[in-house]
């Protein structure tokens, strides 16, 4: 496969504005980040103006792949709409290129008729700002969206392929034990590591998700070198939500660490897959 190509997302380092978050992205040499609208402090929660978010990005040379997140996309409401519209319009303005959408996860079970009506709903306002809506579904055996099946039989039957692409997050993907990949409707891809040995796989949460690293528990490294063999050439963006994380005063050696890891683990494989093909 070729060079993985790494983005950030802000809950990497979210106790940082969004200045010293971007100073983190360029110092990894990364040159695309997912900005979002849950965390108090720092643009979207304070208040910053679309514009200037877009003028710091564009300062700092990067790329705003996504906003994350439009929650419980699949509880369509006129309160839901309203929401989704503006967050597509300060999507628009700051220049980032698509909008997370995250199922109702609370219990509700699936219901096909809802996302249906939530896509058809969701699809002009987003084609309207030439955003692309990245439909993540959640893992957690309380998810009401957890299979990429059913998201992309849904984004089918609405007509949407040329709106939505989903969202293959790897510690997700593993908590639903889904097989099935959809590398060629992917349009982002979150990466965690789980290390804990003692956390059933029902029982990882969030706190759960730090970096990747040699003793990851999800298999990220398989993930990732299926996604590319299957054709998905983008973002591989990390997403950790360990307080471990969190708490580092400078992430960035961690981070690297992750991303030189992740590359030899990939790039080892690749090789070792050329001598096996070899007759």
């Amino acid at each position: 496969m070729t060079t993985p190509r790494f983005a950030l997302n802000h809950m990497a380092a979210p106790r940082r504005d969004l200045a010293g978050f971007f100073a983190l992205a360029r110092a990894l040499g990364i040159d695309a980040v997912e900005i979002r609208n849950d965390l108090d402090g720092t643009a979207i929660a304070d208040g910053t103006p679309p514009e200037a978010v877009r003028a710091t990005a564009e300062a700092a040379g990067l790329t705003i792949l996504s906003i994350n997140a439009l929650q419980r996309f699949n509880d369509w409401t006129p309160a839901r709409a309203a929401e989704a519209t503006a967050l597509a319009d300060y999507a628009a303005a700051c220049g980032a290129r698509g909008l997370v959408l995250v199922p109702v996860c609370d219990g509700t079970p699936k219901d096909r008729a809802k996302l249906e009506q939530a896509l058809s709903a969701l699809k002009p306002i987003l084609a309207q700002r030439d955003l692309t809506g990245l439909v993540e579904p959640l893992g957690f055996s309380f998810s009401s969206l957890r299979s990429k099946a059913d998201a992309a039989a849904a984004i089918a039957a609405v007509g949407g392929e040329g709106v939505f692409r989903l969202v293959h997050d790897t510690f997700h993907h593993h908590l639903a034990g889904e097989p099935d990949l959809f590398p060629e409707m992917t349009g982002l891809v979150h990466i965690s590591g789980v290390a804990d040995d003692t956390v059933s796989v029902a029982d990882m949460r969030d706190p759960h998700r730090g970096l990747v690293a040699a003793d990851d528990r999800l298999d990220n490294v398989g993930q990732i070198a299926a996604l590319a063999a299957g054709g998905y050439a983008g973002a591989l963006s990390f997403e950790p939500f360990a307080p471990t994380i969190h708490d580092l005063a400078d992430p960035a050696a961690a981070l690297r660490e992750s991303m030189a890891f992740i590359e030899g683990r990939t790039q080892g494989m690749t090789a070792s897959q050329r001598g096996h093909d070899r007759p």
